[in-house]
């Protein structure tokens, strides 16, 4: 058996308080796949990836990867995430968050313009955002979406990844092996 520090422990609590707080924030939403998965389990991935791929061991990085969509898809503000988790992650959130006011295109648009510009660290949570996207496209894609438009999607993400290289080479393979794998499921 091997014993957690008193570090390690305080890590756990803070990643596991995350996992709760958004499983609460997410309780109501489901995936667009066809599976209608829970959401929280695109969180779990991601932080996933982070850790067993990117090999993350920031906790503040892995707890903004489970939260990475707090500030998009609920009623969380800014404000709480710093009150619960502080500035950093308060920060690494809204890097990685679009402005919901703005049209659909427009926010893919400043995504590719704002990617290269972006924290290290939020560079890691969107990687793990995308390659947990793409593989979704793939394997449970949402209802309705064409062929073209999940074959869109995949060239977005690249385009919006290409602004990211140079930060986690694990990751960034991991990406590329994801949109190989999508893109032959889709037969391009």
């Amino acid at each position: 058996m091997v014993e957690l520090s008193q570090v390690d422990a305080e890590i756990l609590t803070q990643i596991f308080d995350a996992l709760r707080y958004a499983s609460e924030q997410h309780r109501d939403q489901r995936r667009k796949g066809e599976d209608e998965s829970p959401y929280v389990n695109h969180l779990i991935a991601v932080a996933d990836l982070l850790v067993a791929v990117g090999g993350v061991r920031d906790s503040d990085v892995v707890c903004a990867g489970i939260l990475h969509d707090t500030l998009e898809d609920t009623e969380t503000t800014a404000d709480e995430l710093e009150q619960r988790y502080g500035v950093r992650v308060r920060g690494i959130v809204e890097e990685v968050s679009d402005d919901q006011a703005l049209v659909k295109e427009e926010r893919k648009r400043r995504q590719i313009e704002h990617a290269p510009h972006i924290s290290y660290e939020a560079k890691l949570v969107k990687l793990a955002d995308k390659i947990s996207n793409v593989g979704d496209v793939g394997a449970f894609p949402p209802a309705g979406w064409s062929h073209e438009r999940r074959v869109d999607y995949i060239v977005w993400a690249e385009e919006v990844v290409a602004g990211l290289r140079g930060t986690n080479e694990a990751l960034e393979a991991r990406f590329d092996d994801v949109v190989v794998e999508t893109r032959r499921s889709l037969g391009v």
